[in-house]
């Protein structure tokens, strides 16, 4: 088995609510360059985390991260602490970044609410309370996509927009990487333990991102793609430097990444990135580069 799946259910307000988590065991490099396609996807690949009315997420063990996403439509959705984590509340032992990739929504952590427009994140350090997803406007409902990491402290709330972040502006036209690196939830704007977040945008006419590209052994990553059409894909290129493979993807989706992985991604159109990271670094700069030439 590659993965376990737990599902429940929760009666919220009247209404049926539906929780589902993927717990993925950690691979080896060693094993993981005879993967085929289908063995690619089954550990890395992560679907189907945007539904209505549904909360998805897996649980990795690498580094214990959790990547997910809520879609509240016809209902608030409270992020109930799955099955794995053995925890009454979700942050009990966790800290939690989310971005919003949809309509407005609005975010209650206890008893203080945040409202989360397109691209703005919030920050939900360690503690006991509840986490619940809503949507301004359920035609155009928020999309919420959230990582978490184990946490060894509290370290408080705090909502971040683009114009908090550290920005960065990398590569050119001329090598079809232009882009804007925003970081969001990282320690410079917040204080977190160990997990950091934040998106990248490529411009039109970009298609490349982190090239060259990278491995950090010291943490790991996952990646969701989104603001693709339904006609476009993303081409994930995966695996040690020497012995790359590579996982088609498509809008919404994520895509897991050891610690021994480079992770680039190429597409047929321009498209936007979050990368939620964590580990034993928290230096966003600790990265082992890979000369394009190299790269097999």
């Amino acid at each position: 088995m590659w993965t376990e799946v737990f599902s429940h259910i929760l009666e919220n307000n009247h209404n049926i609510m539906k929780i589902n988590c993927q717990v993925r065991q950690a691979s080896s490099n060693v094993d993981a360059k005879h993967y085929d396609t289908e063995r690619l996807r089954k550990e890395y690949l992560v679907e189907n985390l945007m539904v209505a009315d549904e909360i998805n997420m897996v649980y990795s063990m690498f580094d214990r991260i959790i990547a997910g996403g809520a879609v509240p439509v016809n209902e608030d959705l409270l992020l109930s602490a799955p099955e794995i984590l053995r925890a009454d509340y979700f942050t009990q032992r966790r800290e939690l970044g989310i971005i919003n990739v949809g309509g407005t929504g609005k975010v209650q952590v206890g008893d203080e609410e945040f409202t989360i427009p397109f691209k703005e994140a919030l920050y939900v350090g360690r503690g006991d309370r509840h986490v619940t997803f809503k949507s301004v406007d359920p035609s155009n409902p928020a999309h919420f996509y959230f990582c978490s990491a184990t946490a060894h402290k509290e370290t408080g709330i705090k909502q971040v927009s683009k114009k908090d972040a550290v920005v960065m502006h990398l590569g050119s036209l001329e090598e079809s990487n232009e882009r804007t690196i925003n970081r969001l939830l990282v320690k410079e704007v917040v204080p977190c333990c160990q997990l950091q977040m934040g998106m990248t945008e490529l411009s039109p006419g970009s298609t490349w991102n982190t090239m060259p590209a990278h491995t950090h052994d010291r943490r790991m990553e996952v990646y969701f793609y989104f603001e693709l059409p339904e006609d476009a894909a993303v081409c994930h290129f995966c695996g040690e430097p020497q012995e790359t493979r590579h996982i088609w993807m498509h809008n919404e989706q994520a895509v897991i990444s050891p610690q021994w992985s480079i992770h680039s991604a190429c597409a047929t159109r321009n498209y936007t990135f979050i990368w939620g990271m964590c580990g034993e670094n928290d230096d966003y700069n600790d990265m082992d580069w890979c000369a394009t030439k190299d790269l097999k």
